[in-house]
């Protein structure tokens, strides 16, 4: 069984955490370069609704497990300040999320 799955709202909002963070690391890493080295603005204007959308889904999904997971307020501070920095939601996952990972 996948550790990744919509099952469970945690199977949920890790999806959707790994979905948000590798379209930060795309918005940062390749659209936002293309924009002002390459004069290409499209890329931002694109991948950055991409990355908008998935942001909103992160919080949704976040929210969701953490009422149903009973997160304290620590944890919920620590989800909401992973989604701003570039591989703050692959931490959160390998540090907050690694004991709901099925054996």
């Amino acid at each position: 069984m996948s550790k990744y799955t919509f099952a469970t709202s945690t199977g949920r909002f890790r999806v959707v955490s790994i979905a948000e963070g590798i379209s930060y690391l795309l918005l940062l890493g390749i659209a936002m370069p293309l924009k002002y080295f390459a004069g290409i603005p499209e890329a931002v204007k694109y991948t950055g609704w991409a990355h908008g959308l998935l942001f909103v889904l992160y919080m949704l999904t976040g929210l969701d497990t953490a009422i149903s997971e009973r997160w304290s307020f620590k944890v919920i501070v620590l989800a909401f300040l992973a989604s701003l920095l570039p591989f703050g939601p692959f931490v959160f996952d390998s540090v907050y999320l690694k004991e709901k990972r099925p054996a």
